[in-house]
């Protein structure tokens, strides 16, 4: 850590001396509902497709993202690497710490995204599609949909990077209001090219992509803009170094792997339950009650957790960074409290109004319909679960600890409902509600195995250190 310190303004002293709720709900609450708001691009795109393109439509855009999430968080490891370090050191005041790993992370997701992500994500796009058992009318709409979202990807790395930066150094209500930004002008454009308008032709399913990736291009030029001008509390300048620093990127990525290792797990564990949905008698409206069902329904809990687990990273990172440790310990069970209230809300919505939430997506009829109504059961239960998972891997993560998570989630979300699902096929065959049981179980084991490590406070003793920033050479003497 750099021992030339400097307080820069904007840094919320208050997350590390005021009270410990206060501070978990100041930087939860914008980032629950910038995923809340945020998530509805995603439920207008499904509906608008369940309802131009049928639910074939609605299955591509969930096995794209699947496949999608699967490639790009090894892409996006490097930005909880960062979060580490950018909390840590803005509970300690440095923030020339701070400005350098963000830079730093920005420069190395650049260079992944442009030289790796897009060219391997468009020619690898029909064999990813092949390995998940779409259904070939599912392929034909979602080939066009995952080598877009593949090739534009780097607005939406930047949205993200940005994100986490920000919140990590205590400022979630920037990334609010560009979210908020971002989100309207998504909704417009998906409603203009998923359909079409005027001289402007429908492109179905592929619509979606577009506008996503537009308007994730343009956020990602305004942070920029923003970076540079100085208003934010994290900030670029020209007189900064430019150049890789090695020391850092070898720190994001000491951090960071593990937390990518984990992401690729779950969503291998994805895939490969596409895989036995795919196998099921009705593989088709199965995935299209997937997709709405856990994509996007499940979301409603999910994205408050998700946020709560942001939060709980930050918190938890800055106060052991201030040397008050007892307060990190402390953030997780306040964050927990909040998870589970809101899960307890979304899952009792999803028993007793099932079909019309599934109206929304047009899935309120036939088979598609019967196989959502009971993944949504299933679900209602699971909430609890991932919520508390969620947000104690927060914990560990935001801490340093990135490790046990992937450890934890090897065991919770592919030994368990990978080992089931092949059980049950092997056996009797494999039902739906076989599938959606072993999602359940695989939460419970998450939640469990994540509170008992967070507790362990093994955490305590992680160390970071980037050493001091390189000395630009001198200039040459005439």
């Amino acid at each position: 850590m750099s021992d030339q310190r400097r307080a820069q303004p904007g840094f919320d002293r208050r997350i590390v001396e005021g009270s410990l709720s206060r501070a978990v709900w100041r930087l939860a609450w914008p980032t629950m509902l910038a995923n809340v708001i945020g998530g509805l691009q995603g439920i207008v795109d499904q509906a608008m497709v369940g309802h131009y393109v049928g639910h074939a439509g609605n299955a591509a855009i969930g096995v794209s993202m699947q496949v999608f999430l699967l490639v790009i968080v090894f892409v996006a490891s490097i930005f909880t690497g960062m979060g580490v370090l950018v909390a840590r050191f803005a509970g300690a005041n440095d923030a020339d710490a701070v400005n350098r790993t963000v830079y730093q992370a920005f420069l190395t997701a650049v260079l992944l995204a442009v030289g790796i992500l897009a060219p391997v994500g468009y020619f690898a796009a029909p064999f990813l599609l092949t390995l998940v058992n779409a259904a070939p009318e599912v392929q034909a709409e979602a080939l066009a949909y995952i080598r877009i979202v593949f090739v534009f990807s780097i607005g939406m790395l930047v949205f993200f990077m940005m994100n986490g930066a920000l919140r990590a150094a205590g400022d979630a209500r920037t990334p609010l209001r560009l979210g908020l930004v971002m989100t309207a002008l998504n909704i417009v454009l998906n409603v203009i090219l998923i359909r079409g308008l005027g001289p402007i032709p429908s492109f179905g399913t592929a619509g979606a992509a577009m506008g996503t990736a537009i308007a994730s291009g343009a956020i990602g030029v305004v942070f920029m803009s923003l970076l540079f001008s100085g208003r934010l509390v994290v900030r670029f300048s020209g007189t900064m170094s430019l150049a890789p620093d090695w020391r850092v990127i070898r720190e994001l990525f000491r951090f960071g792997l593990p937390a990518g290792f984990q992401g690729i797990v779950m969503n291998l564990a994805g895939v490969l339950l596409l895989r036995f949905i795919g196998s099921l008698e009705h593989s088709a409206e199965a995935q299209a009650a997937y997709a709405v069902g856990y994509t996007e329904l499940f979301a409603l809990i999910t994205w408050t957790s998700v946020g709560l687990m942001g939060a709980t990273a930050a918190v938890a990172g800055q106060n052991l960074g201030a040397g008050r440790p007892e307060r990190s310990a402390r953030a997780a069970q306040v964050a927990a409290v909040i998870g589970l209230s809101n899960a307890a809300v979304v899952g009792l919505a999803f028993i007793v109004i099932p079909r019309q939430l599934l109206a929304v997506f047009a899935l309120d009829q036939g088979v598609a319909y019967e196989i959502g109504r009971q993944l949504l059961a299933y679900l209602a239960v699971s909430g609890f679960f991932v919520s508390v998972a969620l947000i104690y891997t927060g914990g560990l993560q935001g801490t340093g600890d990135t490790r046990s998570p992937l450890y934890i989630s090897i065991v919770s979300q592919v030994v368990i409902p990978i080992g089931l699902c092949t059980w049950y096929s092997l056996g009797r065959g494999l039902q739906a509600e076989d599938i959606w049981l072993a999602i359940v179980l695989g939460h419970v084991t998450r939640a469990a195995l994540s509170v008992i490590r967070f507790r362990q406070g093994k955490w305590r003793d992680i160390a970071v250190n980037i050493g001091p920033e390189p000395t630009p050479p001198a200039p040459l003497q005439s």
